[in-house]
């Protein structure tokens, strides 16, 4: 079985936008790490030290920012997700 890349995505409770990509991500039956920012400043700056904004969700495979929810959806649009998921070894 492959290895996945590791998967992060910072998120606020009641942002559709954070839903709607946790729900592909579900659909696609993958593991990630879900930081919700909700009232904690401090993550909400580390989200923004590393993504560049201040917007939810932020989602990271393997340390590199690759947007939000519309990028997270254009990619597997694009059959490019699986990919980045799961890289050559």
């Amino acid at each position: 079985m492959k290895e996945q890349a590791k998967l992060v995505i910072y998120t606020k409770v009641y942002c559709p936008y954070c839903i709607r990509a946790k729900h592909l991500l579900n659909s696609l039956n993958l593991n990630y790490q879900e930081i919700s920012v909700d009232g904690k400043p401090q993550l909400q700056d580390e989200m923004v030290r590393l993504a560049g904004v201040r917007t939810v969700p932020q989602i990271f495979i393997n340390d590199k920012p690759i947007g939000g929810c519309d990028d997270l959806h254009a990619l597997h649009r694009a059959n490019k997700l699986e990919a980045l998921i799961y890289p050559a070894s």
